[in-house]
Order: C-alpha cells, then structure tokens, then sequence
C-alpha cells in the first residue's frame, strides 16, 4: 500500500507543501480501507474531513428518488475528494463508494481547519482543488446544455484518455480503467442505447475499438475535429 507521505505529495496541487505541514498533516491523518461496493460516505452525511484515494478506485455520483444515478467521475489513487464540504461546511454532494478493494487517507476536518487556522498561507494549495471541480461542474453544465450527446461524448473520452490513457503498444491508446457502456451513459445522463448506438458508429468510423469493459482509442483527433 502506498504510504501517507506519498499520497500527501503525489498530487501536484499539493506537491509544494512545505515539508512540516506534510508531516503535521502526516500525524493526525488515518488509512480507511473499503471493501468492493462499501460506502466511503454518503450524498448528506456531514463533511468530517478530506480523503485522499491510496488504493483502489472511489465512484462519485448522485441518484434521484427513482434511483436513477448520475456517475460524477471516477477517483483514482492520488486525488482527493471531499474538498468542498470541507471548506465551505455544508453536507456531502455525492455519493462515495468504492471500486473494488480499496483504501484512503483521511483528514479530520477539526485537524485540518487548526491547521488552516494557524498556517492561513496554506489556503493556496487547497483551493485549486476546489476550482477545478467547479470548473468540471460547469462544463458538465455547459455541455448538456449546449452539445450534442456526439459532442459531449467526444469530450467524457477525451477527458478519461487524460486520466487513464496508456499506451498499448501500437494498438492506440486504451483507457485503462473499467468502463462499461452504462456507466459511460451514467455520465452523460442518458440511455444506454443511446451511448451504444454512438459508441458503434465511433467503432465504424475507425475512431475507437471496444471489448468488454475497455474502450481504446485509435484515433484522438477525430474526437476533437467532433468538439470544433
């Protein structure tokens, strides 16, 4: 399992941290493991503190009372979550649950804020995280109500090749995490049929190849010239 300091630095937003905070942060910090489905926390529950992902991936999302879901993103190890209840104290905003076996460190808030309180210089590495979920909240916004389902596609695979893209020796770049056609329809907030139905004609046009889970892309900038 990757130790505390690593997790504490192998994000770039917090990488410049000097090295006492990282220890600070260090001793008051604890591992939670999670077990394939259990809950990391709850859309509601309290915000008692920042994770970061060691182990394992964590599925953000939001369900309505009829129990459809919205899949926000999927964490990997190496990202935070829970940054926004944090810092502005209202309740969690999605759902947390874990992929697979998995684990994170976390930050109790009552730690974290005499820390912040003491060290206030310290904000400008905490606030980027939330800027840029705010800036991924909008384009989410921006991107249902202005784009077509081709349109917004094209960008949830560019935006999960950044993220997962690995190389597959010659064979295009895979995205190297389990992705099955209805969690790509969980994010975009539509059919699965329709995400196949759009995933096939990709397929056609030579533009991706799929197998059972995985998708990989063979052809990026035909996903962009789609976004011009």
């Amino acid at each position: 399992m990757v130790d505390k300091r690593q997790i504490l630095t192998a994000n770039p937003l917090l990488s410049g941290l000097p090295g006492d905070v990282v220890e600070q942060l260090m001793a008051v910090s604890v591992v939670r493991e999670l077990l394939d489905s259990e809950r990391l926390y709850s859309q509601g529950d309290n915000g008692d503190g920042l994770f970061g992902v060691i182990q394992g991936r964590i599925r953000l999302s939001n369900s309505s009372k009829e129990g459809k879901e919205l899949l926000v993103m999927l964490v990997e190890p190496g990202d935070w979550i829970g940054e926004i209840s944090l810092l502005d104290g209202l309740p969690r905003s999605h759902d947390a649950i874990a992929v697979g076996d998995s684990a994170a460190l976390f930050l109790p808030r009552a730690k974290f804020d005499a820390l912040l309180t003491a060290r206030p210089e310290l904000y400008q590495f905490f606030i980027p995280m939330l800027c840029r979920k705010l800036r991924l909240a909008l384009s989410y916004v921006e991107g249902a109500a202005l784009f077509s389902l081709t349109e917004r596609l094209a960008q949830r695979i560019l935006e999960l090749l950044k993220f997962y893209g690995v190389d597959d020796g010659g064979k295009g770049t895979l995205i190297n995490v389990h992705l099955p056609q209805e969690d790509l329809a969980k994010m975009l907030g539509v059919s699965r049929q329709a995400i196949s139905r759009e995933l096939k004609r990709l397929e056609t046009d030579g533009v991706i190849e799929l197998a059972y889970g995985k998708l990989r892309v063979m052809d990026p900038h035909a996903l962009e010239r789609a976004l011009v």
